[in-house]
């Protein structure tokens, strides 16, 4: 039974009114003469076709949540990693097939997908996670509006040359984005800079003016999001920034023609890039100005959209709850107090009510060092309202917390908004979590951290804020679209029911020993690590044998997640078959995928080991296709489609009390790798859903990692009781992983 049937076809949508409607598209949309038309121009007519089945569905959403009345989720995030639109679009709208058998004579579509640019407008598991939530709150037919930026271009495309990284621009939107409309007439106007005064003939006590400000447009752009086996398809408002004045014809008159259009450039920069690299002042001033241009543009459509349809400002929290994805969208709620109390004439004190009850929070790390804090002399420069707002904020609560613990000052100090110092700097996830009625962790163990470690002081204030929301993964995109072979081998046994409701999953727990249902699988896999090969021989040249494991580890590369420990691993097993173990050797393939930040001097380096690991491994012809190491660049949601599906074992090794959750362990078991891992974020809650018979774990616990820190950790200690360890360490040591710089390692 193939899972790709098809929903909207048994509405009508027929064979030839999807021929017909690619055929205008093409010929009429793209002025093409279908003979002369490139697999690109094929792309975009196909875009253009499902695109076409969503419009209707897309505007009756939108009337219905305005007919109801009901309330809506606004979900506000600086990443979404939202992979290709158009297969996951098929398939949510089950046209996959239809499209694919009417378009037959003209395209190869999954060959066509490929011409698709992953969005650049996400990094990591946060933005991945804003993506998941997004397709499930519009397959569950939840009111939800998504709220982000529209990257003129993503973080970067990742390049491997002599081992290293290299970042080039990930012009994503260099051949256009059919899915996203334009809506000039929902721009909004958002400032920056000037001074404050008070309000003119008024008598609040905390109503000013904001005057002399610098002015930019957001443009906002929106994205459908279709649910499955739905009619539901639901919106991402994605911000442009631009110049309210534009070109300056003055100048250009003049000959200045550079700076004709300087201004219009450097409004455009705010947008132009995800996460600028803030390592210095004028990265962190951009990368501040990206996450109030978010949020100002947000709030502003939000309010606007809500006293359209007759709302009263002040039951705003009875229509509308705010989720903010981390602590980059915290300036939503001094923003939404300047504009109740400012704007909208709201009394303080109940202005602050409605900020906590409409605001959510959920926090995504456990280290002290990786919360934002804003210097507060950047704020009062770029934002001087927001910074008395919050000044007054901090005043507020301190007094509350003052009044629940008398002479506490430790206390008062160790919860206030601003962090004392040679710098003054305000702590965001704090502000975060006083104006939100919720704060939620991302997994079991990293809610219970929060609250006994990082945010004590505050769960002891205020313990019914604090829920636990564990991350969770969309089975459409993640095993449906990514994995047909082994998504039809289900289907057929437990019927269709399951990318909806994965609970019924357990149904297969009566075929474990059934077979034909293991063949299934096993064949299922050996498909995706055949193509999975296919790829690797194409982009690394590399020829990996199908019958080894394959070894994934798959994530952003940070010390944390520990990819380093991975290749000291492949270096033993690599020592062990030099010296005769390949016996009892199951040949492995180690797959490694992950993009270091820019700035990230160690985590580059361990991309530039892992490659030199590779190079003398893969090329040792005693050792043959018994173990290879393979680093594929440029992981992002698509690669990761290729990859996840072949995975046989999933490494999911973190320090113990350092990884909130993850998702990628999580789309792993969903096609079937076995997990190798230690009792850290999500894998916690993995294993006791599958049962520690079912998962390798390995390694200490938080309670372990927090002992051996107190009585101070000696690598030493370890290397004089561990020979293979010293071996392995001796031969990074020797340069025998770099004999053209013996001490680069």
């Amino acid at each position: 039974m193939n899972t790709k049937t098809t929903s909207v076809a048994k509405e009508g949508v027929a064979r030839k009114t999807v021929r017909e409607t690619f055929m205008y598209h093409l010929t009429t949309s793209l002025a093409r003469r279908p003979d002369r038309a490139t697999q690109h121009d094929n792309y975009l007519a196909v875009a253009l076709t499902v695109r076409e089945l969503l419009v209707d569905k897309w505007i009756a959403t939108r009337s219905e949540y305005e007919a109801s009345g009901q309330k809506c989720v606004c979900y506000i995030s600086l990443e979404y990693l939202m992979g290709r639109v158009l297969g996951n679009a098929m398939i949510n709208l089950e046209i996959y097939d239809v499209v694919k058998e009417a378009l037959a004579e003209y395209v190869d579509i999954d060959k066509i997908e490929e011409f698709e640019a992953d969005a650049g407008l996400g990094n990591g598991g946060l933005g991945r996670l804003a993506a998941c939530f997004l397709d499930s709150m519009t397959t569950m037919q939840l009111p939800a509006f998504g709220y982000g930026i529209r990257y003129n271009y993503g973080i970067f495309k990742q390049v491997i040359q002599d081992g290293y990284q290299i970042e080039e621009p990930d012009n994503w939107l260099k051949t256009g984005n059919p899915w996203e409309i334009r809506r000039p007439e929902r721009s909004r106007v958002v400032r920056f800079y000037g001074r404050t005064e008070p309000c003119k003939n008024c008598s609040k006590k905390y109503k000013r003016e904001w005057c002399d400000t610098e002015n930019v447009l957001a443009m906002p752009y929106d994205y459908p999001i279709p649910g499955y086996r739905t009619s539901h398809v639901n919106n991402l408002r994605l911000w442009s920034s631009q110049s309210t004045y534009g070109f300056n014809l003055d100048k250009f008159n003049q000959g200045d023609y550079v700076n004709a259009n300087i201004e219009a450039c450097l409004v455009e920069n705010i947008t132009k890039v995800l996460y600028p690299n803030d390592n210095n002042y004028e990265g962190k001033e951009l990368r501040l100005k990206q996450q109030y241009f978010l949020v100002s543009a947000t709030i502003q459509d939000i309010i606007m959209r809500y006293k359209y349809l007759g709302g009263n400002i002040k039951k705003l929290n009875e229509n509308v709850v705010i989720q903010l994805n981390d602590t980059h969208p915290a300036l939503a709620v001094p923003e939404l107090m300047r504009v109740l109390v400012d704007e909208e004439n709201v009394d303080w004190d109940d202005a602050w009510n409605i900020c906590v009850k409409t605001f959510a929070y959920t926090n995504h790390t456990l280290m002290s060092e990786a919360l934002e804090k804003w210097s507060v002399e950047l704020i009062s420069k770029l934002l001087p309202r927001h910074m008395e707002i919050m000044y007054e904020m901090n005043q507020s609560f301190l007094r509350k917390i003052a009044n629940k613990y008398p002479g506490n000052n430790s206390k008062i100090s160790g919860m206030s908004f601003i962090e004392e110092g040679a710098e003054k700097k305000i702590r965001m996830a704090y502000i975060a979590i006083a104006g939100s009625h919720r704060v939620n962790g991302v997994a079991k163990l990293h809610t219970e951290l929060l609250k006994n470690g990082l945010f004590r002081d505050f769960y002891g204030y205020s313990p019914y804020k604090f829920i636990n929301v564990t991350n969770g993964v969309t089975p459409r995109r993640w095993l449906l679209k990514a994995n047909p072979p082994l998504s039809s081998a289900i289907t057929e046994r437990i019927g269709d029911k399951w990318p909806k409701h994965l609970s019924e999953l357990e149904k297969l727990l009566a075929f474990e020993k059934d077979q034909s249902f293991i063949a299934d699988v096993q064949k299922a896999k050996m498909e995706n690590k055949k193509r999975l090969a296919d790829y690797i021989l194409q982009h690394n040249g590399i020829k990996v044998n199908l019958n080894s494991i394959f070894d994934v580890h798959v994530k952003r590369l940070h010390e944390y997640k520990r990819q380093l420990l991975n290749i000291l691993h492949v270096i033993s097993l690599y020592l062990d078959l030099k010296n005769g173990g390949e016996e009892n050797f199951t040949p492995r393939t180690f797959i490694f995928a992950a993009k270091a930040a820019p700035g990230y001097y160690m985590a580059k380096m361990i991309i530039k080991f892992i490659n030199s690991v590779a190079s003398v491994v893969n090329n040792d012809e005693e050792i043959g296709d018994k173990l290879k190491v393979v680093f594929l660049a440029d992981y992002g949601v698509s690669l990761a489609e290729k990859i996840i599906p072949a995975a046989d074992l999933s490494e999911q090794i973190s320090l113990a009390g350092t990884e909130a959750s993850g998702t990628g362990n999580m789309k792993l078991s969903l096609n079937g790798a076995l997990t190798i891992g230690t009792m850290d974020g999500a894998n916690v809650e993995i294993c006791e859903a599958v049962g520690r018979e079912n998962m390798f774990i390995f390694g200490m616990t938080v309670g372990e990692v927090k002992a051996l820190a107190s009585k101070g950790y000696r690598p030493s200690d370890y290397l004089s009781k561990q020979p293979g360890l010293q071996r392995t360490i001796s031969l990074i040591r020797d340069g025998f992983f770099s004999y053209e710089q013996q001490d680069l390692f």
